[in-house]
């Protein structure tokens, strides 16, 4: 497994603050955000003139970039999205599924979208993955179920978040072993009980909240994951510099603890 973090933790600084940070934390990878109203990293309209910047950060930094969080299921918008990831060399595009929860004719229009979508993900030679996401159409183990029956397409996957299923009432560490083998990316973070939103930022940091990750890592070394695994911290974007790295760090380190306790590293 490669450990990443998703910059959109350094959402108030620039791109290179997030490179130069992620490395000292010791993290493999960095995760792009191109989340409008979080950061100001990769602005898909500017993505052509933005490209060039991050294949030479992530070359500077010897830091890969692992993934991209785009959160919009807009054609449009994720065309852009699938043009730069090619440029720069990203293997996946994150994306929310949107829609709303419960709402059948909902889960059905987000799954077709998403469908299409993963068509021309693949005509790009990229993955997209979506994650079940609190308050929307897919947003537990039965709804991933859904698209994941419904999507055949070898481009599509899951971004399997624990933070969001356990929101959802289930234990991440159990519902885990329904979809593991279509994961093909990991967003991953804490949060203490199961309110809506995920928390302060200090409070998502690794080994702050109530989730297992420890058995949630080790869940997924044993069925043979081997991609990322994207530290997602949000809500960070007034923090100063230190509190974010501090973030970064500890959550770096008990990721780490996790991989050496259950024999992935």
């Amino acid at each position: 497994m490669k450990l990443g973090a998703n910059s959109v933790l350094f959402g108030k600084f620039d791109m290179e603050t997030s490179f130069r940070w992620l490395k000292a934390c010791g993290y493999d990878g960095l995760e792009i955000s191109a989340i409008d109203g979080m950061s100001q990293h990769l602005v898909l309209d500017q993505w052509e003139e933005l490209a060039p910047v991050v294949k030479e950060l992530s070359e500077r930094y010897e830091l890969p970039v692992l993934a991209m969080e785009q959160p919009r299921r807009d054609p449009e918008r994720m065309e852009k999205a699938f043009q730069a990831a090619v440029e720069i060399g990203i293997p996946v595009i994150n994306c929310g599924p949107g829609g709303e929860s419960g709402d059948e004719d909902s889960l059905k229009e987000v799954i077709e979208s998403l469908g299409t979508l993963s068509e021309r993900a693949g005509h790009y030679g990229l993955t997209l993955c979506v994650k079940a996401h609190v308050g929307a159409a897919i947003y537990n183990t039965e709804t991933s179920l859904r698209a994941l029956e419904a999507i055949t397409c070898p481009a599509f996957g899951l971004d399997m978040d624990p933070s969001h299923i356990h929101r959802a009432n289930e234990n991440p560490v159990e519902a885990i072993s329904a979809v593991v083998d279509r994961i093909r990316h990991v967003h991953i973070r804490d949060c203490k009980g199961r309110e809506r939103g995920p928390g302060k930022p200090e409070n998502q940091a690794n080994g702050r909240g109530d989730i297992d990750l420890l058995g949630y890592i080790r869940v997924l070394h044993e069925s043979g994951y081997t991609g990322p695994v994207d530290l997602e911290v949000i809500g960070a974007k007034e923090y100063e510099l230190p509190a974010c790295v501090a973030i970064a760090a500890e959550a770096r380190g008990h990721m780490q603890a996790c991989l050496q306790a259950c024999g992935a590293r």
